[in-house]
């Protein structure tokens, strides 16, 4: 026996082998040693077939351009202290515009200088008012940069929403955008979906912000709020009862420190009370930022607010210089290691919340596989029948390389840990028809070579290399189709374009290489001078 094909038939063989092993932990879950199961994953299979969640999220991307803003405000104070500018105030008006107030012509061209360079760069001048004295300085961010900003909340909050269902332990999810600020999201196989709901609908927005000692919360309750400020409710729990109250809190609008800046969350337990709570360290722009503040606020009152709930409202003693805090509420340990992972995983830029929440049942998933494994093997029988019929020992041929294709289709798909869905399903089958079609036409042109009289051996190279470039047209053409189905499509569509792309390139590889070395073997070994086909 040659070389070559000695060669090539071990290549078929080791793919052989290797995509055995790769399934064996799909085909053989108990039976499978420990270190295979390590190497490789099990088939997954997509939310149609097993069940989960279908969630569609909507960012506030609104929010987000004043956080933006909020921060800028935060940042300028402290330059124009720095730079020993004397100003009156600075303050975010409306969404996205800030206000800076000075007291003459010079501190105006200071801030004109500021404003020109650096992080400041992408915001407008508008109109300088002076009143009373004052002279007010007012600027916008422009339409860009507005855009960018909601652009990087929507993405952000996908990476971030991916980091908690990872540290969730959901595998095989799919979050993807819709439109401008909207995020898909597919949970396969979730056994806990009311607790899935609450952690990816955690805003977790993270804000410090100083506490009014001056303003009397019950006062302004059902009234007028000084400007600046706002209303917010502090959750208080009776450690004997269990009973939750909430206390209205008067804190100021601005917020001095976000969720953003925190680098690690932790879940510990608290000796005096036997309570968990959670302990956030912030970044080193966090932790000087902090530092700032509570040099600066001795004595006062800090409101720590998730999601506009006060958790509490802790008098600074002194100076905190270690980048450290906590957040305490009476947490159960369930509650405080879902905030913990939200905080860890990153604080959403904007709020988030459930447009669409639909789940679907394990027995519809059931139901799908046993339609679509029927419709695979029905498909399967009628192919090979008519090969077998129709090209005699050639069609078995050609059967032994559609068995093969199927088994490296579903190899490749558990390789790439790639979802099966239902569509999927349905393009594995299209996948096998465009096999078969491939050594049709290589048939075709055999029979065409014989028929002029050429030997076997004559008739199977010219049938192969002929129908070559017609079977890379044809295949091409469809994963260019499949590629672009990938790229644009959503959901069923991209499991689709998944499957067809992985089947068309074992198909070109079984229908073109490993039948072509199934014959050349019998022509050499056997010496075959009749082709039954």
């Amino acid at each position: 026996m040659s070389k070559s094909i000695k060669l090539r038939g071990g290549v078929v063989l080791l793919c052989l082998v290797l995509s055995m092993l790769v399934l064996m932990p799909t085909l053989f879950p108990n039976s499978t040693p420990n270190w295979l199961k390590k190497s490789f994953d099990p088939l997954h299979l997509g939310l149609d077939l097993q069940g989960g969640m279908h969630l569609v999220l909507g960012v506030d991307v609104d929010k987000a351009v004043e956080s933006r803003v909020d921060g800028l405000v935060d940042q300028i104070e402290g330059e124009l202290r720095d730079k020993d500018i004397i100003f009156k105030r600075v303050s975010r008006t409306g969404n996205d515009r800030l206000t800076v107030v000075v007291y003459d012509d010079e501190a105006g061209r200071q801030i004109d200088a500021l404003m020109s360079e650096g992080v400041y760069a992408d915001l407008e001048p508008l109109t300088l008012e002076t009143q009373g004295g004052y002279i007010e300085k007012n600027f916008r961010y422009s339409t860009e940069a507005v855009s960018a900003i909601k652009d990087n909340a929507v993405k952000q909050a996908l990476e971030t929403l991916r980091n908690r269902i990872d540290q969730f332990g959901v595998s095989e999810t799919v979050l993807q955008r819709q439109g401008s600020d909207r995020i898909l999201v597919q949970l396969p196989g979730v056994k806990e979906p009311k607790r899935a709901v609450a952690l990816l609908g955690k805003t977790a927005l993270l804000e410090f912000k100083m506490v009014a000692d001056n303003v009397d919360p019950q006062a302004v309750a059902g009234g007028a709020l000084p400007p600046g400020t706002r209303l917010l409710y502090e959750r208080m729990v009776d450690r004997k009862t269990g009973a939750v109250t909430q206390v209205p809190l008067v804190v100021y609008d601005k917020t001095v420190l976000t969720g953003d800046l925190v680098s690690d969350a932790q879940v510990r337990i608290d000796p005096r009370f036997n309570e968990p709570y959670v302990s956030i360290d912030f970044n080193a722009v966090g932790a000087k930022r902090f530092d700032q503040i509570t040099a600066a606020n001795i004595g006062q009152r800090m409101a720590i607010v998730l999601d506009d709930t006060v958790y509490s409202a802790p008098v600074i003693r002194e100076r905190i210089s270690g980048g450290s805090a906590q957040i305490s509420g009476s947490f159960d340990e369930q509650e405080a290691t879902d905030l913990a992972i939200v905080l860890r995983a990153g604080s959403l830029p904007a709020p988030v919340t459930i447009l669409e929440n639909r789940t679907v049942g394990p027995s519809l998933g059931l139901d799908s596989i046993n339609q679509g494994i029927l419709s695979v093997i029905i498909g399967s029988i009628a192919v090979v029948v008519a090969m077998a019929i129709y090209y005699n020992l050639a069609g078995l041929v050609a059967n032994l390389a559609l068995v093969l294709n199927l088994i490296f289709i579903l190899a490749l798909l558990s390789l790439f840990k790639a979802s099966l869905t239902l569509p999927g399903i349905g393009g594995i089958v299209l996948t096998l028809g465009m096999a078969v079609d491939a050594n049709v036409l290589i048939y075709e042109r055999i029979r065409e070579e014989l028929r002029l009289g050429k030997t076997v051996r004559n008739a199977l190279e010219a049938g192969y290399s002929k129908a070559f470039l017609t079977i890379m047209d044809a295949n091409i053409t469809t994963l260019i189709a499949a590629l672009v189905l990938f790229q644009f499509g959503t959901g069923p569509v991209k499991g689709f374009a998944v499957t067809l792309s992985v089947g068309i390139v074992s198909s070109l590889f079984t229908a073109i290489f490993v039948s072509r070395v199934v014959f050349d073997f019998f022509l050499e070994r056997y010496q075959v001078k009749r082709l039954s086909i």
